[in-house]
């Protein structure tokens, strides 16, 4: 059959200046809207209805589409085909498939404009996505203070259910409700971040499929970059390297990564992260030198989200020290670490714990016992007993001297504050 293109479906994303992508995006959310699960809707999928080769979408793409438009299918230029032979087509009002889709989303709206309470629904505004990311940014801080405590993580957990519950409940322009669902995201992600910080790693897990699904819905690439960023971090704890190499990439992938250098140097140095542990030399420092030149082209002034904020030269340094940890060259890490340490910002607490406690296995590892037992003994004892990756930093760091540097002085000073540690804990 010959095709004919959609002239009124093109008219409209030209009228609305909506691209393909953009519309697979806002069909696909708007199924979740009624469904409660992502569509499958893509990019190519809109340009075979602007070509012709699909006439009539599915159903539900048909019911999201008039709820992305405020248009009929049939004036989307949409045609059922003609079956020959047999009985002509139903028309759309008939279509079972297409009644049971439009009611489920009927319903679903009728749920949103009616809960919690009698009386029209909240109208939700970018106001208030500017107070949840207030939120946001103070839970941030705490992480950096505070590492990842249980009460962060369910602090994270309970603002992200507060803020899908202003999705559902309240009205909102589609501009607003992607923001909201990027928001939802971000709070997940820091429950993720928390619980892998903490070492909660089924927690963690439990965390990023949920991330996941509503960094989708939100169609933000930040928010995305970021989850594959901590999934990477993830899988690496869990010793599954593929994995872990894979988020990476995907966090690399994502389309701000294109548009922003910054983003771009800490996509470069995780994946750098990721060669070393596979003890690729070259490729590792390489991966880490273009993270130097991006993050030297990146423009700090730039507007970005606050969990961003901790990435600064401060930062690269630190993850330096990972890659040459990684590859056992010992005196360049311990050499990023003391640059690192300089840097580092104040407020930042749980990652200056962190470099002093990988700047101490870099010493113990180079042979200087009493300075690198020196550099453990000054980590704040709160901050080892929040964060779980610094205490597996620490547990190691224990073993390795116990077996370099047995019954010395220094050996038993260590010995003695890991006792004091567990009598903190018991």
């Amino acid at each position: 059959m010959e095709r004919t293109r959609n002239e009124a479906l093109a008219a409209w994303m030209l009228e609305h200046q909506v691209t393909a992508n953009e519309l697979a995006d806002r069909v696909n959310t708007a199924i979740a809207e009624f469904t409660g699960s992502y569509g499958t809707c893509t990019e190519r999928g809109v340009f075979r209805w602007l070509s012709g080769e699909i006439t009539w979408p599915h159903a539900r793409q048909r019911v999201a589409l008039e709820r992305v438009t405020g248009r009929t299918s049939l004036q989307l230029g949409f045609r059922p085909r003609a079956r020959q032979p047999g009985p002509a087509p139903v028309s759309p009002e008939e279509d079972p498939v297409y009644r049971r889709a439009f009611l489920a989303a009927a319903t679903a709206a009728g749920v949103s404009a009616t809960a919690p309470g009698e009386g029209p629904p909240r109208r939700v505004g970018m106001a208030d996505v500017a107070r949840l990311n207030a939120e946001l940014a103070n839970l941030v801080t705490a992480d950096h203070r505070h590492g990842g405590t249980v009460t962060h993580e369910q602090r994270a957990v309970d603002l992200a259910r507060k803020t899908l519950e202003m999705q559902r409940h309240g009205s909102a322009s589609q501009r607003v409700r992607g923001h909201l669902y990027a928001t939802a995201a971000a709070f997940t992600s820091s429950a993720m971040w928390a619980a892998i910080d903490g070492r909660r790693l089924d927690s963690a897990q439990e965390h990023l499929h949920r991330a996941v699904t509503l960094a989708g819905l939100s169609g933000d690439p930040a928010a995305q970059f970021r989850i594959w960023s901590h999934a990477g971090m993830l899988y690496r704890q869990l010793g599954r390297r593929t994995d872990a190499v894979a988020a990476r990439e995907a966090a690399r992938s994502t389309s701000i990564v294109r548009r922003d250098p910054l983003y771009l140097s800490l996509a470069h140095a995780r994946i750098a992260i990721a060669h070393a542990d596979a003890g690729e030399a070259t490729t590792a420092l390489r991966s880490l030198g273009h993270a130097q030149d991006a993050l030297n082209r990146a423009d700090v002034a730039l507007p970005r989200p606050p969990w961003l904020d901790f990435y600064d030269q401060a930062e690269w340094e630190s993850l330096a020290v990972t890659v040459h940890l990684g590859l056992g060259r010992w005196a360049d890490a311990e050499a990023h670490a003391h640059r690192s340490l300089a840097l580092l910002r104040p407020q930042l607490v749980r990652n200056r714990a962190m470099v002093s406690a990988q700047l101490a296995r870099a010493q113990l590892k180079g042979g200087a016992v009493e300075p690198a037992v020196a550099t453990a003994l000054a980590i704040p004892t709160e901050m080892a007993l929040s964060s779980g990756r610094l205490r597996g930093l620490l547990d190691g760091f224990g073993s390795r001297l116990e077996a370099v540097a047995p019954r010395t002085p220094e050996a038993r000073a260590w010995a003695d504050h890991i006792r004091s540690l567990r009598r903190t804990t018991a």
